[in-house]
């Protein structure tokens, strides 16, 4: 891989395409771009879904998101780069082949929709939670990290907090968990950071709204394309929550789609310019 480095912030995002861009690749292009990033993509799946669902998921063969790998690397090496949906174990075990030479990634377990339904099978499971002993950063919510962990989504922000704690235990770097469908006594939108330092509690604004498509993939992009500008993990985690929740609080501003739509992810160029 060559390692000449631009004065511009590439990120790459390795992910699933979504058609009605809301989720997939193109949610993870429009964060990295909102924030200043230059984005960069290898597809993994195509998909056949709209605001309303996933009507069909089509995996890339491996051989070919190698190639797409390899030909970006020989060119350019991104300053971060996140990890999203991984359709099948051998696509999982492929990337997972290529972490040790990347910089601050940040890996995003597609692996539970947001109704609780599960993704992928138990040997797609193992294959995703090996590459979680990877990556910089996971980014599972309620449901995945319990997945990961063999156990029942966590009921309690104490519940969580150990969950978080117990992903660190089996080899995860840094942890935050998600936890965007936990009840939350103020209101507030709870998530969970675990790293060697400890743990730290979040607490954001929650946003009444059923325009949440992509959400987990837009924070996550959010969090690689701001780490390369940031001090630490946690300064990048704490700003992309931030921009999130704008994302989300002007989500209905746009009209797309008749499910659930997509988040408003350059709501701060648009608002500015008149646009």
């Amino acid at each position: 891989m060559s390692q000449q480095r631009s004065a511009t912030v590439t990120a790459l995002t390795i992910a699933g395409s979504d058609p009605s861009g809301g989720a997939g690749i193109q949610a993870d292009m429009k964060a990295m771009s909102a924030l200043g990033a230059y984005a960069m993509s290898v597809i993994t799946a195509l998909t056949a879904q709209s605001t309303r669902g996933v009507a069909g998921v089509h995996a890339v063969p491996v051989d070919f998101v190698r190639l797409q790998m390899d030909t970006l690397l020989e060119d350019i090496v991104p300053d971060a780069t996140k990890i999203g949906m991984l359709a099948t174990a051998e696509l999982a075990d492929a990337v997972g082949e290529y972490l040790p030479g990347l910089t601050h990634t940040v890996l995003d377990p597609v692996m539970v929709a947001t109704s609780g339904d599960r993704l992928l099978d138990e040997q797609a499971v193992g294959a995703v939670r090996r590459l979680c002993t990877k990556a910089d950063l996971i980014t599972p919510n309620l449901y995945e990290a319990a997945v990961l962990l063999g156990e029942e989504p966590a009921a309690t922000l104490g519940e969580l907090r150990n969950q978080a704690q117990r992903l660190r235990d089996l080899g995860a770097c840094r942890v935050l968990v998600k936890g965007g469908h936990l009840s939350g006594d103020a209101g507030d939108a709870v998530d969970v950071y675990a790293d060697a330092d400890g743990v730290e509690i979040l607490c954001g604004r929650r946003v009444s709204t059923q325009n949440t498509h992509g959400t987990g993939c837009t924070l996550s992009s959010a969090i690689a394309s701001l780490r390369p500008r940031r001090a630490t993990w946690l300064e990048a985690v704490w700003d992309a929550k931030d921009y999130l929740t704008g994302a989300i609080a002007h989500a209905e501003a746009l009209g797309v789609g008749h499910g659930r739509g997509p988040v408003h992810h350059f709501y701060r160029v648009w608002t500015r310019t008149g646009w």
